[in-house]
């Protein structure tokens, strides 16, 4: 009879060694439990490519309306940050396109440290250039009225559309840095387009 309980004790410690062991790799593969393995999201496969966002950013402003704002959105497209290119929209709050531009990642890199400096590491840049991103449609961008008074025109701008600038106190000026200098756009509502000064 004695050996009969030390071998039934044998075998319920094997038992209860096995369950455990197997409740535990249960636990490992079960999406619900505390101890989760995770596992990446499954993608369609597809390499990175040109036409591939990184990143947008996007605002709503007063701009062409000044009832109804229209959609400034910036995405970030290329392989990587640093190759990719900018591609500023402007949308209608009726979502007619006002005004599109493709930028060079570079007009982000406004610390001359980053910029012109071979030592710094291509993590600061992109960094930087995310940065730029974030506080590319900052409220300090967005000037009213869009054209001050003593303000001169520019060369290569048609005295109809700066006089349509200049009557209009109501219009919004959205300053940014464009690929030649700081660029402001201006939507001229008695022309009804969009007018770009490179400052």
């Amino acid at each position: 009879m004695m050996i009969s309980i030390r071998s039934l004790g044998a075998c319920l410690v094997l038992l209860t060694a096995a369950s455990c062991a197997s409740t535990e790799r249960e636990t490992a593969t079960s999406s619900r439990g505390p101890r989760t393995e995770y596992s990446p999201p499954k993608g369609r496969g597809e390499r990175v490519g040109g036409a591939t966002v990184l990143n947008t950013v996007r605002t709503t402003h007063i701009f062409s309306d000044p009832k109804n704002p229209d959609t400034f959105v910036l995405e970030l497209r290329g392989p990587r940050v640093l190759s990719s290119r900018l591609h500023l929209s402007v949308l209608s709050s009726k979502g007619d396109t006002l005004h599109r531009e493709v930028l060079p990642t570079s007009v982000l890199l406004t610390d001359p440290t980053l910029k012109d400096n071979l030592s710094a590491s291509v993590r600061e840049r992109e960094i930087s250039v995310l940065r730029g991103m974030n506080t590319f449609f900052g409220d300090s961008h967005f000037v009213q009225p869009a054209v001050p008074a003593v303000a001169t025109p520019p060369a290569g701008l048609d005295a109809q559309a700066w006089a349509s600038l200049r009557r209009d106190p109501a219009a919004v000026g959205f300053h940014y840095p464009g690929s030649k200098g700081e660029t402001r756009l201006i939507y001229a509502r008695q022309l009804g387009r969009v007018v770009v000064l490179a400052e």
